[in-house]
């Protein structure tokens, strides 16, 4: 099942409930009419027997939600140890933390990346579909407000129409070449299915945009990569200065920690102020020790002492934070060869992964990013933040369009556990369950 047929089907599925749930508020109301007096001379303790009717079908109803809400805990816990993806599970203590420089009455303090959340409100979270709606709040109200605002002036398919879609998907993040494409394969579709009606027209544009995206990455490889057993995962993180890439560091190192999993951080951001004690201050979140240098030292050197711990203390996982300095970005792309170069000196096959992270709320400066990345390194794939944010979400589709990278994970907040493993056909419904509808 394609992800249009994906999308169709659940929003298929939330008009039968709504209507289901309507008609048994309906049959509620005519019970309590028919048990309610209608004459005018009623006693008065008949009105009472009636009340009492109400009241008890109100509080059945209570019991039965109760049941309801302890099924979807117990699917949320399903769905939550599905999230981290690990090949096995080693159960270890806690390893002891490097963090000489943390104050950490200080981590306390910093509530904008904190995340205090125990294994039992993790395995309680709400499940995907909830996360992914209530994540694309603002980008689904501004892409439907843009679109619905499209369709408010159709009137007939003609060249006004399609530039009107054009300014539309490019408002919205889409990307130009995957716009340009969309309009020039939609006018023989929208003639061909004989759409005439905003529905009509609304879910082939909605078909063409998902049919393209699935088409763009068809031999992606969506899947994070881990090493052969008895060896340590090596993960670069890469990306410029404020897109959050020590935050999501911190996250997934939270993550995997619970997941049993024994990690290890490395410091390599050496250059930019407070990059070390902030990945210092994750590692006491996350109880994982970091491995750091001193301030304006070679990012390489930190790297050659995280991977030879790694791999002679037997951890699973290093995550390795790296700088991001464009302006100077010669150098900068110099210094990641070098720790690639570091890396692979100790572990040939590494690093398994190059995940790239990009702030959604940038728009095309996040695809001038990836281009510049790519270009220099060998990204395996994106890290896409703050999508709760001002994000328009056709960011998603330039990214495969433009870069041929899939996303793999994907920041709704500040929580550890409020970045996932991306999952394209919530992201789908999420985007367009607000769409003129057929």
């Amino acid at each position: 099942m394609g992800l249009f047929d994906i999308f169709r089907k659940k929003k298929t599925d939330e008009k039968n409930e709504a209507t289901q749930d309507n008609l048994e508020q309906a049959d509620k109301q005519q019970n309590v009419q028919e048990q309610a007096p209608i004459t005018d001379d009623t006693d008065v303790s008949e009105v009472t027997d009636g009340t009492d009717i109400v009241s008890t079908t109100s509080e059945e109803e209570t019991v039965d939600d109760t049941v309801v809400s302890d099924d979807t805990a117990t699917s949320d816990e399903n769905i939550t140890n599905e999230t981290v993806v690990a090949d096995e599970t080693i159960a270890t203590t806690a390893p002891t933390i490097d963090t000489d420089d943390a104050d950490v009455s200080e981590v306390a303090d910093k509530a904008d990346i904190v995340s205090t959340t125990s294994d039992d409100e993790a395995h309680t979270s709400t499940d995907e579909q909830a996360l992914y709606n209530k994540g694309l709040t603002k980008s689904r109200g501004g892409f439907a407000e843009r679109f619905n605002r499209f369709l408010a002036n159709f009137r007939t398919v003609d060249e006004d129409f399609f530039d009107d879609l054009e300014e539309t998907l490019i408002g919205s993040d889409v990307g130009f070449d995957m716009v340009i494409r969309i309009s020039d394969e939609l006018r023989e579709e929208v003639k061909l299915k004989n759409a005439k009606r905003k529905e009509d027209v609304s879910d082939v544009i909605i078909k063409k945009l998902v049919d393209i995206y699935e088409e763009e990455g068809s031999g992606e490889d969506n899947q994070m990569h881990f090493a052969p057993t008895g060896q340590p995962t090596i993960i670069m993180f890469v990306g410029v200065n404020g897109v959050g890439k020590t935050t999501t560091i911190g996250k997934l190192a939270s993550q995997y920690q619970k997941a049993g999993k024994r990690v290890l951080l490395a410091a390599a951001d050496t250059f930019r102020a407070g990059a070390t004690k902030q990945l210092q201050e994750w590692g006491a979140i996350a109880q994982v020790p970091v491995v750091a240098g001193k301030d304006k030292s070679d990012p390489a050197s930190v790297v050659f002492e995280a991977v030879k711990r790694a791999r002679d203390e037997a951890y699973d996982v290093l995550f390795i934070d790296t700088a991001g300095r464009l302006q100077n970005n010669f150098n900068l792309m110099q210094e990641l060869e070098k720790m690639k170069r570091v890396v692979q000196r100790e572990i040939p096959d590494a690093p398994h992964e190059v995940l790239l992270v990009l702030d959604a709320t940038t728009g095309q400066n996040a695809i001038q990013q990836a281009k510049l990345f790519k270009d220099s390194t060998d990204v395996t794939g994106i890290v896409l933040t703050k999508m709760d944010g001002t994000a328009k979400g056709g960011i998603v589709f330039a990214i495969r369009s433009e870069m041929h990278l899939p996303v793999k994970w994907i920041g709704f907040g500040e929580k550890a556990t409020d970045l996932r493993v991306f999952k394209p056909e919530e992201f789908v419904y999420g985007l367009f369950k607000d769409l003129v509808e057929s």
